[in-house]
């Protein structure tokens, strides 16, 4: 007997994301989470890098974290400076095998500074070379069988990235009790 099709409409799919999103945010460690706002709290300057739809949340958290006060810089940029002692890698990858993660979190341990790693793997090279891991619940990119999500290619993983990483910069927000109005003035006014 053929199992029925799922329901391909867009309310359909909100549903299956909204649960999927749920069910990965009631799975994290509020320990690693709570790391996490330290360790951006006590940086010198953060730095993020991740490739594909990962790095694209991490550039999105870096705007935040740029109106809140904090030096940011995206990895690959070209005004990129060089990081240090003091400074933060923030890193993101699904797998946390990612090649050019991997190897930016390598380079970032070596002179000094510390690493903060988001993925789904806690075991993964990334992971251990990271001085802080927050382990999101979610497929990776790879997983085609659909038992950690139903979604295409890692997708459940970089939504939640998205949220935990706004949930941490809210987190700072309350917790630095800056008004809105005062953070506004740093908003991008050239677009």
């Amino acid at each position: 007997m053929t199992e029925a099709p799922e329901d391909p409409s867009v309310p359909a799919s909100l549903h299956l994301l909204h649960q999927e999103l749920v069910g990965a945010a009631e799975g994290l460690q509020d320990d690693q989470l709570a790391a996490l706002v330290t360790e951006l709290q006590q940086a010198g300057r953060v730095f993020v890098t991740g490739g594909g739809r990962s790095g694209l949340a991490l550039r999105m958290h870096a705007m935040r974290l740029m109106h809140l006060g904090l030096t940011v810089h995206v990895v690959g940029e070209t005004t990129t400076p060089a990081i240090g002692d003091g400074d933060l890698l923030l890193v993101a990858s699904g797998s946390g095998t990612t090649t050019g993660a991997v190897a930016a979190a390598g380079t970032a341990a070596d002179v000094g500074a510390r690493v903060a790693a988001l993925t789904t793997d806690g075991t993964s090279k990334l992971a251990n070379l990271a001085d802080c891991v927050v382990v999101i619940p979610a497929a990776q990119k790879t997983d085609h069988r659909g038992t950690a999500s139903r979604q295409y290619s890692g997708s459940l993983f970089e939504q939640s990235l998205l949220l935990v990483l706004d949930a941490v910069f809210h987190t700072l927000w309350q917790t630095d009790g800056t008004p809105a109005e005062d953070l506004w003035p740093r908003h991008a006014n050239l677009e």
